[in-house]
């Protein structure tokens, strides 16, 4: 059975960290690329921190790299 593909796009966006928990997949938090400026301090600095991705996402994500889980 040949190699299954990773999708690159869905490699470049998400992380997945595993634990003895279990698996999470982070991904950036939305809209950090431009307009913080009118932002308040709380709202910019949260954004720097990155998000768990919802359970369905999730799924799909993991399905997208096939040597990740």
């Amino acid at each position: 059975m040949p190699k299954m593909k990773t999708h690159k796009a869905t490699a470049k966006r998400f992380r997945v960290k595993k634990s003895s928990k279990g698996t999470k997949v982070l991904k950036r938090t939305d809209g950090q690329d431009h307009f913080n400026s009118r932002e308040s301090g709380n709202t910019r600095r949260n954004k720097r921190s990155d998000n768990t991705a919802s359970a369905p996402l999730a799924k799909t994500v993991l399905k997208a790299l096939p040597y990740q889980n």
